[in-house]
């Protein structure tokens, strides 16, 4: 476990603008993402960013510390040097356990902004799918996905943390709806993420009129028919905007998808009521001082941690309950994978007890009692295997134990002694494949 890493930036560590720099457009990121494993140099690479983080899960070479890997993410996403510990002070890192624990408390939702958040699971699973699609997920992060999505769900069905519909864009929601009560109208819905087609699905519930603005045409049909809206490009949309109340925008562009021009086309169809403009974006897909100038309200995504951050008080009573949760799955998971890398030690010494049993078993009958019939001979055998199993179940279930509780640098203090080939090629195997050798190999 000691191999698996995260660095990352996240929400509290100055603003969701600070994430900007390490944030790859969507567009772009199945490509950058391989690039980035390339350049840090490791085999096992998940890239997961929402509105509040951007998360680097790694498993590296079991020789190059975390600290190396943070400054080459640094270095990579930057574009610059880190001098003077220029990646320590922008990016934080946890190791092995404290990875896993990390995760867990990512994925349901316990260290986003908004306590509980539901979205924020779905949004890890795709990370998880992507990177296994591009063959940069191996066996260890699979077993690792698998359990933080598990342990998420089982948080939010047994604990109140999740309770309801708790997410950033149900925040960004009730600031479009009192925007709405000052100036009725249609909403426009730009990009096609998680937060948009939640919030058109609860906007036409209440029958609000709304357009599902994309830069891809058919895609924005293609939701506009699931909820019942009308769509358009974006490219037509800046062409000839309609009238608007609201705008709503969560892309995941690299860069401002409405321009200062483009805002004061909008506001002049809309007359004297300008819209308000919702944006969820990270990096902004409207600038805050250009919606300033064309005379827009603009609610940003520190305004919308801000509101999900004064709203946590109520939740907190659920949380001991949560890390309870989080604390059985960290002790299933290094019990899962102890047993699995201790697996062939076990199988080996076993064999080595009845290998020997059977040896002196032997000698016995050959040297002491020649004149046993050939069924006496064959309970005396049954014997020996017998009691070898059972004299090797003591020293082996502590040697389990010892792997779950003390990792396996104390197995190989206990066995390597023992036979340190067979601890080397349980290891290699391990390095080679990410998984231990099978019984019957090394049996």
């Amino acid at each position: 476990m000691n191999r698996m890493g995260i660095v990352g930036r996240v929400w509290h560590m100055g603003g969701t603008d600070a994430l900007v720099p390490f944030t790859i457009p969507v567009d772009e990121r199945a490509s950058r993402i391989v690039q980035l494993a390339d350049a840090i140099q490791v085999s096992e690479l998940v890239y997961l960013a929402t509105c509040n983080r951007v998360e680097i899960i790694l498993v590296g070479d079991g020789q190059t510390s975390m600290d190396t890997y943070r400054d080459r993410i640094f270095e990579h996403l930057t574009d610059r040097r880190s001098v003077d510990g220029d990646a320590r002070r922008v990016m934080r890192a946890w190791v092995g356990e404290g990875a896993a624990e990390h995760l867990f408390m990512v994925a349901s939702g316990l260290d986003s902004a908004q306590l509980g958040e539901t979205e924020i699971l779905g949004q890890t699973q795709s990370a998880y799918e992507l990177a296994r699609g591009l063959g940069l997920a191996g066996p260890r992060l699979k077993r690792l996905f698998q359990s933080a999505v598990r342990t998420a769900r089982k948080i939010h069905r047994t604990t109140g943390v999740g309770k309801g519909k708790v997410s950033l864009s149900t925040i960004a929601l009730k600031k479009l709806r009192r925007g709405l009560e000052q100036r009725p109208g249609m909403v426009a819905l730009i990009g096609i993420l998680d937060m948009t087609r939640n919030c058109g699905r609860d906007l036409q519930k209440e029958g609000i009129a709304t357009l599902v603005v994309n830069r891809t045409a058919s895609r924005a049909e293609e939701l506009a028919r699931e909820i019942g809206a009308q769509s358009c490009s974006l490219e037509e949309f800046r062409r000839r905007p309609p009238k608007l109340a609201a705008i709503l925008t969560a892309t995941g562009a690299g860069e401002p998808i409405l321009r200062q021009k483009d805002l004061k086309r909008i506001a002049s169809v809309a007359g004297s009521a300008v819209p308000l403009i919702v944006d969820m974006g990270v990096p902004p897909n409207v600038l805050p001082e250009e919606a300033s100038e064309a005379g827009f309200e603009r609610v940003g995504m520190d305004e919308i941690v801000s509101a999900a951050l004064s709203g946590r008080e109520g939740r907190v009573t659920e949380v001991a309950r949560a890390r309870e949760c989080v604390d059985r799955a960290l002790h299933d998971l290094r019990k899962s994978m102890a047993e699995r890398m201790v697996a062939p030690v076990i199988v080996d010494l076993r064999e080595r007890y009845r290998r020997q049993a059977k040896r002196d078993v032997e000698t016995l009958l050959r040297r002491k009692l020649p004149e046993l019939s050939e069924s006496d001979r064959r309970v005396l055998r049954e014997w020996a295997d017998s009691l070898a199993r059972r004299l090797a179940h003591i020293p082996l279930t502590g040697l389990r134990s010892l792997a779950v509780e003390r990792g396996l640098e104390s197995v190989e203090a206990f066995a390597g002694g023992a036979d340190v080939g067979l601890l080397r090629e349980v290891y290699e195997t391990i390095d080679r494949t990410g998984d231990p050798p099978s019984p019957d190999e090394v049996s």
